[in-house]
């Protein structure tokens, strides 16, 4: 039995993960709730539904660019002055198909893997 739990939970984990991103993008409030139902172990059912909810709402402006910020914390220290001074172009757009995949494309220049795993990314 405890065995299967462990499985379970890393399952969960897996999941997360890839998915943590996506569900910023659509909604701070969800990705709140899920960090901490992950905090309290909920069952690998209980956060794939929460994220399926959290994918049926449109997202927001502020959602997309909150989760873009976020991610592009991986780079703000390694990228160059060209791709910061693009950054912040893109940033201030509403074009998130465009921010998402220069934000694809540095993940994979410096190859951020938690980054390149991410459903959010692989649209």
């Amino acid at each position: 039995m405890k065995e299967e739990s462990f499985m379970d939970q890393k399952k969960t984990e897996i999941l997360w993960r890839e998915e943590k991103y996506n569900v910023m993008f659509y909604s701070q409030n969800h990705y709140n709730a899920i960090r901490q139902a992950m905090k309290n172990k909920a069952s690998y059912e209980e956060i794939s539904a929460l994220i399926e909810q959290a994918l049926s709402l449109s997202p927001t402006a502020g959602s997309m660019r909150n989760a873009c910020q976020h991610m592009w914390g991986y780079f703000k220290k390694v990228a160059t002055e060209e791709e910061k001074k693009q950054y912040e172009q893109l940033i201030q757009t509403t074009d998130f198909n465009e921010l998402l995949a220069f934000i694809r494309r540095l993940a994979e220049k410096y190859e951020v893997t938690y980054l390149l795993e991410s459903r959010v990314l692989n649209r």
